[in-house]
């Protein structure tokens, strides 16, 4: 059986030097080989990578993942597929940082998942991604998601690769909010159900586009509970940690782990709802069993 063409190291770094010197040997490399490079990190290190480079800089695409990548699960189907996508046939490379200082502790499992479902959602593809991690902030949990392990020394085979039982292990019930507005809907009112969020979202001063993205949102997911959650579902709404939560949860099971992470042709039939509230929401979370699950988008509020 032929090498799979996906190659998935973590990079592990200890100081800005070595950070510098090995992402842009990684970009360097790939330019003197002809294949596209992106370069998707926040903006003090995207800063880094370009003085680095130089006015080699100008053949790469640079995106601050701070904000491409503000909700995790976004990240697969706008970044990684959206660069590979552009250049079909062709090997890429990505430097891909989805992880920094300011995360927070409901951010990170889904920075975990995301990392471990990069595996199977590019598993067959000519694609590098090198994903930048520092030591000293270093979790265990990297050596779980990526099958390679890079560092000053050169790469070796990671012998704690398990990214299913990471996607797995992050599965859990999510912790229930101190207070919040709810709704039960079904066919005959999820109608109130947008306006319920979007009345809650106006409350906090979310406004504009802003306000339509939440009301779609609520539009999306009721949508998949009458079609896949046993034709109802209840809303919860309410506010935490700056942000503005809106819940949905039904008896559906999301069986798929890359349900809302793959890219979908606008002409092809069918469900896209997850998708769409990857990309709208500033996080997304996620838990589902047989019988039960429950999804969770994250506005951030601005103050």
């Amino acid at each position: 059986m032929p090498a799979d063409p996906f190659h998935h190291p973590a990079l592990l770094y200890r100081s800005d030097r070595e950070y510098a010197a090995a992402t842009t040997a990684f970009v360097t490399e790939g330019l003197a080989a002809g294949d596209p490079v992106a370069v998707a990190v926040p903006g003090a290190r995207l800063a880094l990578i370009r003085d680095a480079l130089g006015s080699a800089a100008r053949d790469v695409l640079m995106l601050d993942m701070t904000e491409a990548g503000r909700n995790p699960g976004r990240i697969i189907p706008a970044v990684l597929h959206g660069f590979a996508d552009a250049h079909p046939g062709r090997h890429v490379r990505i430097i891909g940082e989805p992880v920094w200082p300011g995360r927070t502790p409901a951010e990170y499992p889904a920075c975990a998942q995301h990392e471990a479902l990069i595996n199977l959602a590019f598993a067959g593809r000519p694609a590098t991604i090198m994903c930048p991690y520092d030591v000293e902030a270093l979790g265990d949990e990297v050596a779980r998601t990526h099958p390679v392990l890079r560092d000053a020394s050169g790469e070796r085979a990671s012998a704690g690769y398990a990214p299913e039982q990471v996607v797995e292990g992050h599965n859990r019930p999510l912790d229930e909010p101190e207070s919040c507005v709810s709704l039960r809907f079904d066919r005959g009112n999820l109608s109130a159900a947008r306006a319920l969020a979007a009345d809650e979202a106006a409350a906090r001063g979310i406004a504009g586009d802003r306000l339509d993205d939440i009301r779609l949102t609520v539009a999306e997911l009721g949508a998949n509970s009458l079609d896949h959650g046993g034709g109802s579902g209840l809303l919860r709404v309410w506010q935490a940690d700056g942000r503005l939560v809106c819940e949905v949860s039904d008896s559906g099971h999301i069986t798929d782990p890359l349900a809302g992470r793959r890219p979908v042709d606008p002409r092809q039939a069918g469900s896209r709802g997850l998708l769409i509230v990857n990309l709208l929401s500033d996080l997304v979370r996620i838990h589902t069993r047989p019988g039960a699950t429950t999804v969770r988008a994250y506005f951030d509020l601005t103050t």
